[in-house]
């Protein structure tokens, strides 16, 4: 098993309360991971149909079988079993005994916040890092094979190409994930969604002119793209709300979670293809910001993460608030480093004046430099950053 970041902070969540909760997209390798750490208990998994049946016909009967606890995977297949299980912990008092895993966000968080209050805590594992797949000697030694496989931990154990994987990935999974937790009648309009966000990967999201676009309405659209990130397909990039006496753009960016799953909806086959690619630089941009964003949130760091762009087009690609140092970075999928990448970083910088911390750019070569006011980053020291 590949060693995951988060795995210490389970440790330790699991030290000071009787629950703790795993969540992510399906396949980030949370069934993997509980099961290791809870090594030696009892494993249950509600996607059985016989062990669901018994969770929710007979839920006190089905935990009274884990009288030291275990692992309760895709718990949001019984969330009536929840409330039970409060009843029993608390009786207890021990902690660590439970460990659940869960794939919908919204349904999962809002279960788990209402039965288990307090008596939860609450981890996002998101697919590998490249700080990961380093460490297992795993990791791709080219940016191009970076992005193209992404992060899935089935692309790196099982001989499979990511394009056979993605497909019956999105099918058996985001599909149906839509099917419970929406009525979608039209799931070739959803399917035409999906790829239309995957265009704008790094781009303002326009939800009128996305709905326009697929043929739906501006309410189904809000919808839809909110069940994407119930089910960790993309996240919304908040824009920084410092204006600094400027006119700001106000709505979020839109990325996917992993550039696998991206390059498969952009109808990318091979590696190669994104050397050319005319999305190559949001493609890379959506891989910095992911790679990023799992680092921090495998620690137990919800990220501060913002970009900021003035009504004049003046836009820095990231901010980074950390107690109250923003860190401006700037994304650039070129190998070769123009003076033309840090006049963003350069003019934000004096607008921000003392709120600046130290400017990051982060390029598609390999080199690092250190300039006067801008620490240089190669595509592969992203982990060092995080």
């Amino acid at each position: 098993m590949i060693p995951r970041t988060a795995a210490p902070l389970i440790h330790t969540l699991l030290q000071g309360f009787p629950v703790a909760t795993v969540t992510g997209p399906r396949q980030s390798g949370k069934t993997t991971l509980a099961r290791a750490i809870m090594a030696g208990k009892p494993y249950r998994s509600l996607e059985d149909p016989d062990q669901r049946a018994f969770a929710l016909d007979d839920p006190r009967g089905f935990l009274t079988q884990l009288p030291d606890g275990g692992v309760l995977d895709e718990i949001q297949r019984a969330p009536e079993l929840l409330s039970y299980l409060q009843t029993q912990v608390d009786a207890d008092g021990r902690m660590g005994r439970f460990l659940l895993t869960g794939s919908q966000q919204l349904g999962l968080l809002s279960s788990v916040t209402q039965s288990l209050a307090g008596r939860s805590g609450m981890v996002e594992l998101l697919p590998l890092t490249y700080a990961e797949l380093s460490s297992a000697s795993m990791a791709p030694t080219d940016l191009d094979t970076a992005m193209f496989k992404g992060g899935y931990p089935a692309l790196y154990d099982r001989p499979l190409q990511p394009q056979h994987w993605f497909s019956a990935y999105v099918s058996a999974y985001v599909e149906r994930d839509v099917r419970q937790l929406l009525n979608v009648k039209d799931l070739s309009a959803f399917q035409r969604f999906v790829r239309l966000c995957a265009g704008r990967s790094g781009q303002i999201v326009n939800l009128s002119t996305l709905a326009a676009d697929c043929g739906i309405n501006h309410n189904t659209a809000k919808a839809w793209l909110s069940v994407l990130e119930a089910s960790y397909v993309v996240y919304l990039l908040q824009p920084h709300h410092a204006n600094f006496n400027k006119r700001l753009v106000k709505s979020p960016k839109l990325y996917f979670y992993d550039t696998g799953l991206l390059s498969w909806l952009l109808g990318i086959q091979a590696a190669q293809q994104l050397a050319t690619h005319p999305l190559r630089g949001a493609i890379f941009e959506t891989w910095v910001i992911s790679e990023l964003r799992k680092t921090w949130t495998h620690r137990g760091n919800p990220p501060a993460f913002y970009f900021w762009r003035d009504s004049n087009g003046l836009e820095v690609d990231l901010i980074i608030d950390q107690a109250g140092a923003l860190t401006p970075v700037e994304i650039k999928s070129g190998m070769t480093i123009n003076r033309d990448y840090f006049t963003s970083l350069q003019r934000w910088k004096a607008l921000a004046g003392s709120q600046a911390a130290e400017a990051i750019l982060i390029y598609g070569g390999t080199e690092g430099q250190k300039r006067t006011d801008v620490r240089v980053l190669g595509w592969q020291q992203v982990k060092d950053l995080a």
